[in-house]
């Protein structure tokens, strides 16, 4: 019998804590082609960004529930209609923008424990010490596994993999091996808003261009993963562990102080050996675009700002302008 699939797109939303309780995770990228109804009449507001998440979970066959945060005010605006319209469950998860005091921390553990509560109505069961830890460990490992197999993926393969990975949690089967090849082509950060579907097209035109994507720091890339478990930890208190690892740790945008991103990107940026920068922001995300100047300044290397359009494709003046990036680069 297929689990319960619980849909949600907010990083802190722990996929180990929805598998442990028998349910399946699906961490989904927004497609803006979806129609359920859900906003029909209401006019201007509603980000496109949020309004297709609602529209796409509201039509997604088996979903059980969506599970909304309030990392964005617009998803928060955009989950209450579509728990209004009443076609599938909706659960709004708070999640503190401030992080460093203990209070935040028990604060978001009970959050956790609020879904625990929701995800047991839907038919889910309480897991037990043992099984919360060993689904840490199985997502732990498979995240490892992506990072070990990106030098020698494509970018767009990479993008792929990593999608296919959100969809359940699990590795895809058949990740690309190339023997230890690394493959070739100017280094490059993607940062900022998430995606829609679909988004292996941006890399696609980076890679034609000579590019490759050897960091996706968008609020849908690595960026929003959870820092490594500590193996004794998770052994003596896994539901301790896994808060304080997606918390404690992920260097998302929203957070104040948003220190965490930076002290991130300047680690992996040096790590990777990244040369560019293409900062994404959506003109309605006011997350990301306090966001832009700042790290212009801030990161000492070439950086593109791009604004994409809300049906997600690339447009003649995105592409124009990513190839003219490039040319720089090369």
């Amino acid at each position: 019998m297929t689990a319960s699939v619980i849909l949600y797109t907010c990083p802190f939303v722990p996929a180990e804590w929805i598998l442990a309780h028998g349910l399946s995770p699906h961490r989904f990228l927004p497609s803006p082609r979806r129609e359920s109804g859900v906003f029909a009449g209401v006019g201007e507001g509603v980000c496109p960004f949020a309004r297709a998440a609602v529209e796409t979970a509201c039509t997604e066959p088996g979903a059980a529930a969506l599970v909304a945060s309030t990392t964005c005010d617009q998803m928060r605006r955009a989950a209450e209609f579509g728990e209004a319209y009443d076609r599938l469950p909706v659960f709004l998860m708070h999640v503190p923008s401030s992080w460093e005091s203990a209070g935040a921390h028990r604060y978001y553990r009970g959050e956790l424990a609020r879904l625990g509560r929701f995800l047991r109505e839907l038919g889910g069961r309480e897991p037990t010490k043992d099984r919360l830890a060993e689904v840490m460990e199985e997502m732990d490992a498979a995240r490892r596994a992506l990072l070990d197999a990106r030098p020698g993926m494509t970018s767009s393969e990479f993008a792929v993999a990593v999608a296919a990975y959100y969809r359940g949690g699990v590795l895809p089967p058949g990740l690309p091996d190339r023997g230890g090849e690394v493959l070739n082509g100017v280094p490059l950060a993607v940062v900022g808003s998430p995606f829609f579907e679909g988004q292996a097209e941006v890399f696609e035109l980076i890679e034609r261009q000579g590019g490759r994507v050897a960091l996706d720091a968008t609020t849908s890339g690595e960026g929003s993963w959870p820092r490594p478990f500590n193996r004794r930890r998770l052994r003596e208190d896994p539901f301790d562990e896994l808060a304080d690892a997606y918390f404690g740790s992920i260097p998302d945008a929203f957070r104040r102080p948003n220190s965490l991103l930076y002290q991130w990107l300047r680690r992996e940026l040096q790590t990777r050996g990244i040369r560019g920068i293409i900062f994404r922001r959506y003109v309605w995300c006011d997350t990301w675009h306090a966001e832009a100047q700042r790290m212009k300044e801030w990161c000492g290397m070439p950086m593109l700002i791009l604004e994409p359009e809300d049906d997600a494709r690339l447009h003649a003046r995105s592409i124009s302008r990513i190839e003219a990036f490039m040319e720089v680069l090369r």
